[in-house]
């Protein structure tokens, strides 16, 4: 097999050898999914009627903003799941096998992205049980999830490149998450730009949540008639592949890099 071929099957070995964790610890799963359930009813009926969104009800406007910050948040188990493993030593293991060196990051971030999909399906019904609907119908409706996957996909790679950097599962957990915050409340997912600050206004248009966020809403008719001025409003879709591929073209090879080294220790 080629370097190539061997990556991708390697990789999927280690996939399976993660989900099947998983399925031995259903309590991460169950808690992962839980969380953006209380998102979702937090913001639709506790704060949906104090933000007032013009063109559009406020869960419908809500809903694509949870599904970003979930992938997202989701992501940090990537880092979670390295760290243990390098502190437990699996790292030490895979290495003495004849596998490639790309696998345990491929089947990491695979597993991590298969986990995502589930919880996302989970969001969909419980999005669809407070109100939210899919108004643009099937083919632009199913990009729109391509567009999500695929973001959460370039996200574990940065969260790759964290559980390698650190010492420990703790460390890892909370530098997995800390700066998932700001990237997440300082966007469009749960208010309009459009009464921030100047400074924080720009900043917040052309975050890579924000355009995610707006090229779902696009997609799925959710947008109403608030969005930002200039190349982040009108071309959210192209600027959300591009922050997306961006992030994938610079974290892949420094999470490789970063792995070797720190198979090395």
């Amino acid at each position: 097999m080629s370097a190539v071929d061997m990556a991708l099957h390697d990789g999927w070995v280690v996939a399976k050898r993660n989900l099947i964790k998983v399925k031995r610890i259903p309590d991460l799963l169950i808690f992962s999914t839980i969380q953006p359930i209380m998102f979702v009813l937090l913001f639709a009926y506790v704060f949906g009627s104090a933000i007032p969104v013009p063109g559009v009800n406020y869960k419908e406007f809500l809903m694509p903003g949870i599904f970003v910050q979930t992938v997202a948040f989701g992501a940090s188990i990537t880092a979670v799941g390295l760290a243990d493993d390098l502190q437990k030593g699996m790292v030490d293991r895979f290495r003495s096998l004849p596998m490639s060196r790309g696998a345990v990051l491929i089947g990491r971030t695979t597993s991590d992205l298969l986990n995502n999909v589930l919880v996302v399906i989970i969001m969909s019904i419980t999005g669809l049980i407070v109100g939210w609907r899919i108004h643009t119908g099937f083919w632009k409706g199913l990009a729109g999830y391509l567009i999500l996957l695929a973001f959460a996909y370039a996200m574990s790679w940065i969260s790759a490149l964290i559980g390698l950097s650190v010492k420990s599962v703790e460390v890892a957990q909370s530098a997995g998450f800390i700066w998932l915050f700001p990237l997440t409340f300082l966007s469009n997912a749960f208010v309009p730009t459009n009464n921030m600050p100047p400074v924080l206004q720009k900043i917040a248009d052309w975050n890579p949540i924000s355009s995610v966020v707006l090229s779902l809403r696009d997609l799925w008719g959710n947008a109403g008639l608030t969005r930002p001025p200039g190349i982040p409003g009108d071309y959210p879709i192209p600027l959300a592949i591009g922050w997306t591929v961006l992030i994938l073209i610079i974290f892949v090879p420094l999470s490789i890099a970063k792995y070797r080294q720190a198979a090395a220790r």
